[in-house]
């Protein structure tokens, strides 16, 4: 087992990264600090591994609350059902909220925990790649609103972070691959030779070879905590983590959540990315198509949607965390293994890339 710390002073947490440790009871109830605990995950997930999680708690009052699985229910309603439970329950605000699931249980339960009774403790339990190697780590909770893409929500930091290779082996063959698009951000965005790593060993990783899949997760968590760590609430370098996010929340709003997965989303955003830089002298051609290439080998789409038109693109990326008074803000990339800070870019420069690469 490997354990990192996202160093972040009093609100410290380790994350914790190994095979079987599902099956190590004290790693989950070593940061539960009441007997009280609510467990929110899915109807996919339960069958598969609630009832391993809820072996470890019988000395517990457990109370689990099952969401129905996808993007699209990544709502208020589905963080109410939570609130719901909580309060029919006589929770404290000394209780646990263990999210066990993959990005979308992640960020609603760590929001829920953030506002019940003004904060709970909660802990990750992340059940996808993606989780795993990004939403789990550092404290960005939220849901979705129909105009926008993770416009309401909280930085709200875990106890822990648990993740277990072992579930990745129930992980079907595309949301895999969606989490292999976080993977291969971190060596565009902070590590050539991590991409360079990448290029030599996505076959492996497609596999999903133990030892390499430890390292890609360890590795890509240790360049999250250190970014985290450095900045938690995205006012400089955390920026950088959202190379591709603007690209791809406009597809997933355009396209209706859950059309693409947050991770092909990600990867077509991040080749748009690759493709402006080249457009503003940054990276070359060669750049480029090594970028795409290694998207493409992992299984994952690099073509934005034709059903969205470029007018229509830019008004969906016109709603963006990023952006500052009224101005679309991207992260670009200077070369491979270095990404700029948010920068303005104006809409002609966005229409040339969506309709010559983007299509």
């Amino acid at each position: 087992m490997k354990t990192l710390t996202v160093a972040l002073g009093e609100r410290s947490y380790p994350i914790y990264i190994g095979a079987n440790l599902l099956n190590q009871a004290d790693l989950l109830t070593s940061h539960i600090k009441s007997k009280q605990v609510v467990i929110v995950t899915n109807e996919t997930i339960a069958p598969l591994y609630l009832k391993n999680v809820l072996a470890h708690l019988s000395a517990f009052h457990v109370e689990s609350v099952i969401l129905p699985d996808g993007e699209q229910f990544k709502t208020l309603d589905s963080v109410n059902l939570i609130f719901d439970k909580l309060l029919a329950s006589k929770f404290s605000r000394n209780a646990t909220l263990v999210a066990l699931g993959g990005g979308v249980i992640g960020d609603m339960g760590g929001f829920a925990a953030a506002c019940y009774q003004r904060g709970i403790a909660f802990i990750q339990i992340p059940t996808t790649l993606l989780a795993q190697v990004d939403s789990s780590v550092g404290g960005k909770t939220g849901v979705n609103h129909p105009l926008g893409k993770n416009m309401i929500g909280a930085f709200y930091q875990p106890q822990a972070v648990i993740i277990d290779v072992d579930v990745l082996a129930t992980l079907d063959d595309r949301q895999f691959a969606a989490g292999l698009a976080e993977v291969i951000k971190y060596g565009l965005i902070r590590d050539a030779a991590f991409f360079v790593w990448l290029e030599e060993n996505i076959d492996a990783l497609l596999t999903r070879n133990k030892t390499a899949l430890i390292y890609a997760i360890e590795h890509s968590c240790l360049m999250k905590a250190d970014v985290v760590g450095e900045d938690e609430h995205e006012g400089g370098v955390r920026a950088t983590l959202n190379l591709g996010h603007t690209f791809g929340h406009a597809i997933e709003t355009g396209m209706g959540y859950g059309t693409y997965l947050h991770g092909e989303a990600v990867a077509i955003g991040t080749c748009l990315a690759a493709d402006l830089s080249q457009r503003k002298g940054f990276l070359n051609m060669d750049d480029v198509m090594r970028i795409v290439n290694l998207f493409e080998r992992a299984k994952l789409p690099v073509k934005s949607p034709t059903e969205l038109s470029s007018e229509q693109f830019i008004d969906l990326m016109a709603v963006d965390k990023k952006n500052v008074d009224g101005a679309i803000r991207v992260i670009l990339l200077e070369a491979i293994g270095k990404a700029t800070l948010p920068m303005s870019v104006d809409n002609l420069s966005l229409t040339q890339t969506l309709q010559s690469y983007g299509r």
